[in-house]
């Protein structure tokens, strides 16, 4: 489907990614279609795994987890079961936002969001009970300059 995205159906995904709880109504009026020429048009984005969720974006110093990490590792291990036990560590730690496995220097770069410089201390000592890794360290980013969850189209 991605091939088959015309400005119609980009436009409504730009809105969506501004704000999902915009109402079909007011969609269908921005991109000049009918109500229902619209939302067929939403229904087969989701079916086509275009749209993969909706969800509700958190303000994390609000929420408690101001501080953000990026958490880089190399690990001299990369076998499958290794992979499986990162795999598993990584899903039952809230904290880790985002995994990447990465080409060059890095092997694995975590986004963690945390409270505090403590709260990141007992994430790393957990982590690093879980897995082996040859070198783990960490920045902590000072200032959000740009975060978005939207797909540029």
């Amino acid at each position: 489907m991605t091939d088959t995205l015309d400005t119609i159906d980009r436009k409504i995904l730009n809105i969506l990614q501004t704000d999902a709880t915009t109402s079909v109504d007011d969609i269908s009026e921005a991109v000049a279609l009918s109500r229902n020429a619209c939302w067929r048009r939403i229904k087969q984005m989701e079916a086509a795994g275009v749209i993969t969720g909706r969800v509700a974006l958190v303000n994390p110093a609000l929420a408690g987890c101001s501080l953000q990490a990026m958490v880089m590792i190399r690990t001299n291990t990369h076998d499958a079961k290794w992979m499986t036990t990162f795999q598993t560590a990584l899903k039952t730690m809230p904290e880790v936002v985002g995994a990447y496995r990465m080409t060059g220097d890095l092997d694995y770069v975590l986004r963690v969001r945390v409270a505090d410089v403590p709260a990141y201390d007992a994430f790393y000592k957990s982590l690093t009970s879980r897995i082996s890794v040859s070198d783990i360290s960490a920045s902590f980013v000072m200032e959000d300059m740009k975060d978005t969850t939207a797909v540029p189209l």
